[in-house]
């Protein structure tokens, strides 16, 4: 892609409009309609998208903000920001995402106690996979929460023909450079079919200015704009992404999945959906064993992270919220490994991993 990036690059530099140029409007265009929904609003990076939301439905204290408990700080960080309350909610086992019975019993432990009013949920698309919507979005609607998608690792990923962005009142993602859909540096996009929204989020995203006069300011709002080089090089990724990118990673996790399915517990796609694999996490026995061979691939020079080591719930940042209990979250965070995965990782490449990993267990289970 380097010549089709470099010229768009150039593009932007002749034209001398960094903030907010014609590559911006002309992106998020290409993104509502690539999402299947009416508005994009693009943003300084994925964080910004879901504070964005919570800020457009003037969500604030004495709020309560149900959300995955499994997920990068971001997704609880931004209620914390908006002086609402996040109230973690545990995952299903195979999918990794929200599990919809473990959101209606805290719903409903919420309102018994009475300490907060029940607002909105954030399900987080995580690892590729959206989250089971046909579940959640009954729920949000039986009990009056506005739904907001973190999509911020599913854009690319659908439920049939739909499209995560999609599945929300509003939703959120991020084009910070491991993402599907990544950019050289910080961005993020929100995404809804609702009009009344939409003139909110842009003001909010410039200092909540009015939409004649940015010098009119009309509510309090924050300073995040994607930069038109940004939005340059999203656009020839986009086309990519859309062109090959997709096909290609969804390859390379079925290789994957096909040498390691006897060897360890393998990401469990729901049927009918599709995944962006923004990680392949496969799931060890124990955490002695995940953690022996994230050192074992290391010194084979094969890098493997753990998305994520600790819930949400028992991060410092909340350790004056009750303590949640979301125990498969607790077991996931000791038994996850995510390998190198990206959609221009050779078959053969993937082979050598698959093999060292399989030859390895079999050493440590003698």
């Amino acid at each position: 892609m380097k010549p089709k990036i470099d010229a768009a690059v150039a593009g932007v530099l002749e034209s001398s409009r960094y903030i907010m140029g014609t590559p911006v409007a002309e992106l998020e265009q290409q993104l509502a309609d690539y999402a299947g929904v009416k508005y994009c609003i693009s943003c300084g990076n994925g964080t910004d998208a879901l504070q964005l939301a919570l800020m457009a439905w003037d969500i604030g204290p004495g709020d309560l903000v149900f959300v995955s408990d499994f997920s990068f700080f971001a997704s609880a960080e931004v209620i914390a920001l908006v002086g609402a309350t996040p109230v973690f909610v545990d995952v299903d086992a195979d999918t990794f995402n929200m599990d919809a019975a473990a959101l209606e019993r805290a719903v409903k432990q919420a309102k018994r106690e009475g300490k907060g009013k029940p607002k909105a949920v954030i399900s987080v698309d995580l690892f590729g996979q959206p989250a089971d919507y046909a579940a959640i979005r009954p729920l949000c609607e039986k009990y009056g929460l506005k739904l907001l998608e973190d999509a911020a690792q599913g854009f690319g990923g659908r439920i049939g023909s739909q499209k995560a962005g999609s599945f929300g009142d509003i939703a959120a993602t991020s084009f910070f450079p491991s993402k599907p859909l990544g950019c050289y540096g910080d961005g993020g996009a929100v995404f809804t079919d609702h009009d009344e929204c939409v003139e909110i989020v842009k003001s909010l995203r410039v200092h909540g200015k009015s939409p004649s006069d940015k010098y009119d300011n009309i509510r309090i709002g924050i300073n995040s704009r994607l930069d038109s080089l940004q939005a340059a090089i999203l656009q020839v990724k986009l086309q990519a992404f859309r062109d090959y990118e997709l096909e290609q990673v969804n390859s390379v996790a079925d290789t994957y999945s096909a040498l390691l399915k006897d060897a360890v517990k393998i990401p469990k796609i729901k049927s009918g959906f599709y995944s962006s694999w923004a990680q392949y996490t496969i799931m060890l026995e124990s955490q002695i064993q995940r953690d022996s061979l994230q050192r074992y691939l290391k010194e084979q020079g094969i890098p493997a992270m753990i998305f994520y080591p600790k819930p949400l719930h028992k991060q410092k940042a909340f350790e004056n919220l009750p303590q949640a209990r979301c125990p498969v979250t607790e077991e996931l965070c000791g038994r996850v490994l995510s390998l190198p995965m990206h959609p221009y990782l050779r078959e053969d490449t993937v082979e050598q991993i698959a093999k060292i990993i399989i030859q390895y267990i079999g050493k440590m289970k003698k």
